[in-house]
């Protein structure tokens, strides 16, 4: 959650925490974007005007770099045209201020249901890959492969994150669960089979280590 309202953050935090929710917090638009490109977030609320970049900027910023986590927008500013350049940037949903938290929670719900690629399409896509996650199966071209329920969970979180290093805890959080107990080796384990599959479809991504971070679903410019 992006607010520069101190005390509204905090009591917004407070209150998603209650109903079994996991929020960050930050106040300004480059605070927001460096915790975007080191987390894996389920969905953004981003207040429209913060310091530094504005909330319009944050979005055109991740929407150029491909990150296609759910946003929505949060603002003063309810005119048409304001909602409508919200939406046109990149925004999922929009919310005018001031809002009850019981609007905000069905608003969550409401993308929440939405099909998993969050933009209505089969599957989610990246580089010269696609991936159907009902059938979990990837796809380049003519070429696929199936993957198992862990490689599936993995790779969503990579596609939905390309070109951004995911750190070895976000990765076992999303595949295992924020709760279980897992041997590091077996994410390793599984990245090996994700890159067997990218090489199975010739595809040209590669996901990359990070030493001492973790890992990144990038071109690899070695192909052939």
């Amino acid at each position: 959650m992006v607010e520069d309202d101190l005390d509204l953050c905090d009591s917004i935090a407070f209150q998603l925490e209650k109903e079994g929710l996991c929020a960050d917090t930050c106040h300004d638009g480059d605070d927001a974007l460096h915790f975007i490109f080191q987390h894996a977030y389920d969905l953004i609320i981003l207040d429209r005007m913060i310091p530094g970049k504005n909330g319009l900027q944050v979005l055109k910023t991740l929407r150029e770099a491909e990150i296609q986590v759910p946003v929505i927008l949060v603002t003063a500013l309810g005119e048409l045209r304001d909602k409508i350049d919200g939406l046109d940037s990149g925004a999922d949903d929009y919310i005018v201020k001031p809002f009850a938290f019981e609007e905000l929670m069905a608003r969550i719900r409401s993308i929440s249901r939405r099909p998993l690629n969050w933009k209505g399409a089969a599957a989610l896509t990246a580089g010269d890959i696609s991936f159907d996650l009902h059938q979990r199966k990837l796809y380049k071209g003519s070429l696929s492969c199936s993957l198992s329920k862990r490689e599936a969970a993995l790779m969503e979180a990579f596609i939905r994150n390309p070109n951004q290093i995911l750190p070895r805890n976000v990765l076992l959080s999303k595949v295992w669960g924020p709760d279980a107990e897992v041997e590091e080796g077996n994410l390793d384990n599984y990245v090996l089979f994700l890159r067997r599959r990218l090489k199975a479809v010739k595809s040209r991504l590669n996901v990359k280590t990070v030493r001492g971070t973790g890992y990144s679903l990038e071109v690899d410019d070695s192909y052939v």
